[in-house]
């Protein structure tokens, strides 16, 4: 990750940049026929190039100004003050901000932009089931009206924004965000820079696999996860293992190449391999100790507050979309007009469901991580070039837990951009609800839909219809998913950035003291854990997977959507670094963590 930015071959622009700043050494006079009035300032911005314009932002509108003649000549001063006889040099100071933004720029720019193969579903099916159109009309089998796709996909074509406000939609549920990945960020890695592998195709194993999964899932949401253990006697955990063996391709984590109650149900990261392939990953620690990550089951100190870890759960049989009206209202993007109903009493996150649940709503969970290993001893990151310093240490402008957190939420912002810009742009993959529905249609309904026949022969296809008496996924969520399409996870692209920025600033080998677990008696306590110590960095990989995976116990995102997405929020958080370590002062070789692949990097 270490970036020469003089190692790329010059180019126009970078030519222009060069000339810019050498322009920056020289006076700048702008006449008032360009600032006379905000209108005609609008239009000579409007008019110059990204570098001139910014020059003369730089140069003359953030400068301190001289009047002459009532303002007609506006001339940039560039003014010394003294400090014990040494002056600081303000023009020094605000030019070297301008070629750090340059160089920034101009480092971004000339990262390769990857090819982004789709699984083909979208061209493949005319009558696109293959493909997300929740939130759009449907006919009564849940085909989409292709009037109304056709207005998404023109709208996401054109980038119009007036052609956003004539998508055609079927109920009073609202696309989320479409124009959100077509900000322009002005830190990090542009989103078409970013490749993730194709997902799934509909018809293939791999999707009938996840498929399967989830219907596990559900079924298994009420079973403790303390039982997703190798000692485990609960029937249900067995038989879901004994269902994923049996298919012919299963890519969450294994043991000796095979899914345990151990490994079910934890997660894994997809990156792209050679070629067009998938490098398939359990990132370290994920599959340690307990299935849940203490920084779920800590109490989170905040100042002289504090945050508790026990949440708010969903009772048991709070299952939804069972009924095919329902699941078709929804798909419209209706309501279905029921809630959930909790349990009064606040408890830890002790069930499936109840991973569900908090993956649903959330909470302070990363910020909350980065208090938590504040406050139990966590040296910073070796690298910090305040460790070592003698007289000096960091605040919130640079290196210490306050300019974490502003990275922390800065982003959460910028990978959802980029997490949002496969979703519309790239794939458009349907969600796991909508592939349920394809289901029942072929059993029911008797539609010749390409679902693989290892979903249809699962006993888990089979156990959902004897336990809750139909075909469709039940979901956890009223509303089921939020209306944009599954590939790549919001959520799950949410928690691999903030957790590889977590990394990047602690000590990922430091050893969690006193680590807990739920007591099986009372979800409203804990008791000790024992077993092999749990480390910082392995505990953030499981947050993070707990996280991506969480969402697919409410039945709303494959396996794939979480893993793909915890690489692409890794590579934008790689990519904020980047640009932040441009701008320091310190002595500082740059930031050094283990990636979710196991591989150390230096940024």
């Amino acid at each position: 990750m270490q970036v020469d930015p003089n190692s790329h071959e010059g180019s126009e622009q970078d030519t222009q940049a060069n000339s810019e700043i050498n322009k920056l050494k020289q006076p700048r006079v702008a006449s008032k026929r360009f600032f006379g009035s905000h209108a005609s300032r609008r239009s000579f911005l409007g008019r110059a190039g990204l570098f001139s314009a910014a020059s003369v932002v730089t140069g003359v509108l953030g400068s301190t100004f001289s009047s002459k003649n009532g303002g007609d000549v506006v001339q940039a001063q560039n003014i010394k003050r003294q400090y014990n006889n040494r002056p600081f040099d303000y023009r020094r100071f605000v030019d070297k901000a301008y070629r750090v933004r340059l160089e920034a720029a101009a480092l971004e720019r000339n990262i390769p932009i990857p090819a982004h193969p789709t699984n083909g579903d979208e061209e493949r099916y005319p009558n696109k089931i293959g493909s997300d159109s929740r939130g759009l009309p449907h006919n009564e089998r849940g085909e989409v009206k292709l009037e109304a796709y056709n207005s998404l996909t023109k709208a996401l074509t054109t980038q119009n924004p007036n052609d956003f406000e004539n998508i055609i939609l079927g109920g009073t549920r609202k696309l989320v965000n479409p124009q959100g990945p077509l900000a322009i960020s002005l830190e990090g890695i542009n989103a078409a820079q970013i490749a993730v592998p194709a997902p799934p195709a509909l018809a293939s194993a791999d999707r009938a696999a996840e498929a399967v999964e989830l219907y596990w899932q559900a079924l298994l949401r009420d079973v403790p996860l303390s039982k997703l253990q190798n000692n485990t006697d609960n029937p249900k955990v067995l038989a879901a293992v004994e269902d994923l063996n049996r298919l012919s391709v299963f890519r969450g984590p294994k043991e000796n190449g095979r899914v345990t109650p151990q490994t079910l149900f934890r997660g894994s990261v997809n990156y792209v391999g050679s070629g067009s392939s998938t490098r398939y990953v359990t990132p370290p620690g994920v599959l340690d100790g307990p299935y849940l990550s203490q920084f779920l089951l800590l109490t989170i100190p905040w100042g002289t507050q504090s945050v508790s870890p026990l949440i708010r759960t969903a009772l048991p049989g709070n299952d939804f979309l069972i009924n095919f009206q329902e699941w078709l209202t929804v798909q419209n993007g209706g309501s279905s007009g029921k809630t959930i109903q909790y349990d009064p009493k606040n408890r830890y996150i002790v069930t499936v469901r109840d991973l569900g649940e908090y993956a649903h709503i959330g909470g302070p969970t990363y910020v909350g991580a980065s208090l938590i290993i504040n406050s139990i001893g966590t040296p910073l990151n070796p690298g910090n070039p305040y460790v070592r310093s003698r007289t000096q240490s960091g605040s919130a402008a640079t290196f210490a837990l306050g300019h974490l957190q502003a990275l922390l939420n800065l982003g959460t912002s910028r990978v959802i951009r980029a997490s949002y810009w496969q979703k519309y742009y790239v794939h458009r993959i349907l969600r796991p609800e909508a592939y349920g529905g394809l289901i029942y249609n072929n059993i029911v309904n008797k539609t010749q839909y390409p679902i693989n026949s290892e979903v249809l022969n699962s006993k888990a296809l089979a156990d959902t219809f004897s336990t809750f008496g139909t075909y469709l996924l039940p979901q956890a969520y009223p509303e089921a998913s939020p209306i944009h399409s599954s590939y790549t996870g919001g959520a799950a692209a949410n928690a691999g950035v903030n957790i590889t920025l977590l990394k990047a600033f602690f000590d990922e080998n430091f050893v969690i003291p006193s680590p807990v677990v739920p007591d099986p008696n009372d979800p409203t306590k804990v008791i000790s854990y024992s077993g092999p110590p749990l480390t910082v960095g392995g505990e953030l990989n499981k947050l993070a997977t707990n996280y991506a995976i969480g969402r697919g116990h409410g039945g709303i995102h494959w396996r794939s959507d979480g893993s793909a997405a915890l690489a692409l929020g890794e590579e934008v958080a790689i990519s904020l670094l980047r640009d932040e370590k441009l701008g320091y002062n310190e002595i500082f070789n740059g930031f050094t963590f283990t990636k979710f692949d196991g591989t150390r990097v230096t940024v």
